[in-house]
């Protein structure tokens, strides 16, 4: 079932193109990380399908059909820094939350347990660390136990203590089959969090799919020869995957992790009289990767 479908999403601010035709969808179950770095569009994105903000063009269905308020207290969001009253406890601004959203106050202490704050319910929210607010409003956006969560940049401003806490939260959650969609630009989050990615740059929808393909890591194997033409139209019979590029004075042959084998390449061109002057084995990081699919152009 897909919990999302964004089709051909159009958004303006006058001159600048915030989205261009941006389409996706995000199975259930998903945790799908909306990458891209800072003003690629996520923000945007996420203000449409939350009906914050109005698209020029193009549309979007929740769990298959137009949106609605009824499919709305199926979805928990963070979209931005968190607005809780200082002078007032974790609980007490949850209570807040939940008369302002309809939901019973009678969840409170499950999600104040759940985001590892009910010792720290009665605390006034301005004792709370950075991370323990950002734990709070997650509580807020669990109150009323919705199947979905929309999160803006989850983990951003807080110290690698309140990252660690709100990304093992993320997958907590996850594991308890809630679909989770996030924006983020930063790619180790998405890394280690995610299971579908969606990269956008400049409003352009670059790619999406599961994370262990979008992102995948790979071996690449640089060779030349005196000849690179013979040498290129020769490997092309090497029987192993590999998908070919000219780059410069090398040709590149990309395998998948783990499955190179410089020593058969270079047997293999040997025996067909391919005497190699360059064979070297590289690894293509997933920084690379990013930086490839967000700028058009690779990174070694």
């Amino acid at each position: 079932m897909e919990i999302l479908s964004v089709q051909n999403i159009h958004k303006s601010y006058g001159a600048i193109k915030a989205l261009k035709g941006v389409s996706f969808a995000v199975p259930e179950g998903a945790v799908f990380g909306i990458l891209g770095p800072n003003g690629s569009g996520k923000t945007t994105l996420l203000g449409i399908v939350m009906n914050v903000l109005i698209a020029n063009g193009g549309n979007y269905l929740w769990f298959g059909q137009e949106a609605a308020d009824e499919q709305r207290k199926k979805i928990g969001t963070l979209l931005e820094t968190p607005n809780f009253y200082h002078y007032l406890s974790g609980k007490q601004n949850l209570a807040i939350t939940a008369a302002i959203q309809g939901h019973s106050p009678a969840g409170i202490d499950a999600v104040l347990q759940k985001v590892n704050l009910y010792e720290r319910r009665d605390s006034r929210f301005s004792t709370y660390s950075l991370g323990m607010k950002q734990r709070l409003a997650l509580a807020a956006a669990l109150l009323g136990d919705p199947s979905v969560l929309v999160l803006d940049e989850p983990t951003n401003g807080l110290d690698p203590v309140g990252i660690a806490e709100t990304r093992e939260l993320i997958k907590l959650l996850a594991s308890e089959g809630k679909t989770i969609i996030l924006a983020s630009h930063l790619l180790d989050e998405v890394e280690k969090v995610c299971t579908h990615v969606a990269i956008l740059q400049r409003g352009d929808l670059i790619t999406y799919g599961h994370v262990d393909e979008v992102l995948k890591n790979e071996d690449i194997v640089e060779i030349s020869a005196s000849d690179n033409d013979t040498l290129e139209r020769i490997i092309k019979e090497y029987s192993a995957q590999y998908t070919l590029k000219r780059d410069g004075n090398y040709v590149q042959l990309f395998f998948q992790p783990g499955t190179a084998n410089l020593d058969q390449i270079n047997r293999f061109c040997f025996e067909r009289g391919i005497v190699l002057n360059h064979l070297r084995l590289k690894k293509k990081s997933l920084e690379s990767k990013f930086f490839e699919l967000t700028h058009g152009s690779s990174v070694n």
